[in-house]
């Protein structure tokens, strides 16, 4: 029996991958969390083999979460989800000991795939992922500039480029604002660049945010 816990801040999302796996008779889910810090001290305490941790959010980050596993020594492999296979997510994933990614879009046989895959002790990527970073490995290139950033100047970047405000964004990832703000003027630094149509025509360039036209 595979042993699943399920980490992400929005209830329908856990509601649609329970019912995806509670249909096969090999997986079984032990808890839920609807955020990082919970999702944390569930997989300390039921020890999943499996579990399925969005990128975003409050308290601890997917890949916060998921560095913190790996320092801790836990058994537990993670699987991260996101909304798109954003450039810099999977080498940040993979360096924080990730055995799986996918998007949320992906079907509900290849989400069943990936955890039995991961619970074998395999790699699991999604095929689109997989092919740009054979690509990009192939053809040498450095990567994106959104790399340099931290796990969370990489969540404020996103939150940004949707247009989340500051008190939003400090809400969501319970900081404060002068902390939002603090890791604005970084991310900027970093990015090279110093306001919000900037960073949202960079990370259009990178992939992280889809063309408008």
């Amino acid at each position: 029996m595979i042993r699943v816990a399920l980490v992400d801040d929005h209830e329908l999302v856990r509601t649609g991958f329970r019912m995806i796996l509670a249909q096969h008779t090999d997986i079984e889910i032990v808890g839920e969390a609807a955020d990082g810090e919970r999702g944390l001290a569930l997989i300390r305490a039921s020890e999943p083999d499996v579990a399925i941790v969005d990128v975003h959010m409050p308290m601890l980050s997917g890949i916060e979460l998921t560095d913190r596993v790996r320092k801790h020594k836990l058994k537990t492999r993670i699987i991260v989800l996101t909304m798109a296979s954003e450039s810099p997510f999977p080498k940040r994933l993979i360096e924080a000991g990730a055995s799986g990614y996918l998007t949320k879009g992906c079907a509900a046989e290849e989400l069943v795939r990936a955890v039995r895959q991961v619970a074998e002790g395999k790699r699991y990527l999604a095929p689109d992922i997989a092919a740009a970073l054979a690509l990009d490995s192939i053809d040498g290139q450095d990567g994106s500039p959104f790399e340099a950033l931290s796990s969370r100047e990489l969540d404020v970047a996103l939150m940004l480029v949707r247009g989340e405000t500051m008190q939003a964004i400090a809400a969501k990832l319970s900081l404060s604002a002068k902390t939002v703000a603090t890791y604005k003027y970084r991310l900027y630094e970093k990015l090279g660049i110093d306001n919000p149509v900037a960073l949202a025509n960079l990370a259009r360039r990178h992939g992280l945010e889809p063309d408008p036209s």
